[in-house]
């Protein structure tokens, strides 16, 4: 049972995870949620349409304008408590790699701590034991914050994967952190160039296989762009195929910027799997 604040989730229930930048230069919608108000509309909008965690990012993952600790906080911890006070049993998740944000983020509500970097300041994962909250544990492949990958090289990029990602969330654990409450990502273009990602996805019941929940962040990122030769604006289809091949693997929960359409495909792909019954059964019954 994947326990993250006041929620429960079996194990093959789908959780859509959905993302709200707050950031001016985002790669997807540009700073369309850096505004409190667009963005606490983006959080109605989510909830509505069935997410059940909210990711609120206050730094860009790709290269850009240096953002400070301090501006992370302030662009993320006022917004974590307002969406706590109007939305208390939304599971409320914070990306970031830094610990003193992390340490401001639980102290204003947050349930969870997506570390999206792999463990670069190994501090983060004793803050989440501290605050008793979840922790997401990426494969990264070593790169550091807001780099792209550069002539990246793995032997097997499913054995690193897992080898790290297990050994973070071991770690986790031991520190303190709640078992029920540590995800594994396979970090999908963090540290990886388009056939990575790929053979990632396509090895993706391996992670499952180590029994940890698995967090896949798949929205029209770079991967689905370069296999599909389609810019960022046009990955959806691209990026709900994913989604449901990694759905039938196994993952669990999924990071996206399209709500209703990821619950669509997560519904089907259940039902298919026999984990989930039709919303309506008419067809040859009358």
């Amino acid at each position: 049972m994947l326990r993250l604040g006041r929620r429960e989730f079996p194990p093959h229930e789908p959780v859509i995870m959905a993302i709200v930048n707050r950031t001016p230069d985002s790669f997807y919608d540009q700073g369309a949620t850096f505004r409190d108000e667009p963005a606490l509309a983006r959080v109605e909008q989510a909830v509505a349409e069935g997410a059940a965690i909210i990711d609120v990012g206050g730094v860009k993952a790709g290269p850009g304008e240096e953002v400070s600790a301090e501006e992370e906080v302030r662009r993320t911890a006022g917004f974590v408590a307002e969406v706590r006070r109007r939305f208390p049993d939304v599971v409320i998740s914070v990306d970031t790699w830094r610990a003193e944000v992390g340490e401001a983020v639980c102290e204003a509500g947050a349930d969870l701590l997506n570390d999206a970097w792999g463990g670069v300041d190994p501090r983060l994962a004793e803050v989440a034991a501290r605050h008793r909250v979840g922790l997401v544990c990426t494969h990264a492949g070593g790169a550091q914050p807001r780099t792209r990958p550069h002539r990246v090289t793995y032997d097997d990029v499913m054995a690193d994967i897992l080898k790290v990602t297990v050994g973070l969330a071991e770690r986790a654990v031991a520190l303190g952190v709640p078992r029920e409450s540590v995800l594994i990502d396979p970090g999908h273009d963090f540290g990886k160039n388009t056939r990575h990602s790929l053979e990632a996805t396509r090895r993706l019941g391996e992670m499952v296989a180590t029994g940890w929940p698995v967090l896949v962040s798949l929205s029209n990122k770079d991967f689905v762009g370069e296999t599909l030769d389609k810019p960022v604006k046009e990955r959806l289809l691209g990026t709900l195929a994913t989604t449901a091949v990694s759905a039938w693997l196994g993952a669990q929960v999924y990071r996206v910027h399209e709500v209703a359409e990821t619950r669509q495909v997560l519904d089907m792909v259940a039902s298919i799997a026999g984990h989930r019954e039709p919303a309506v059964a008419r067809r040859g019954l009358a």
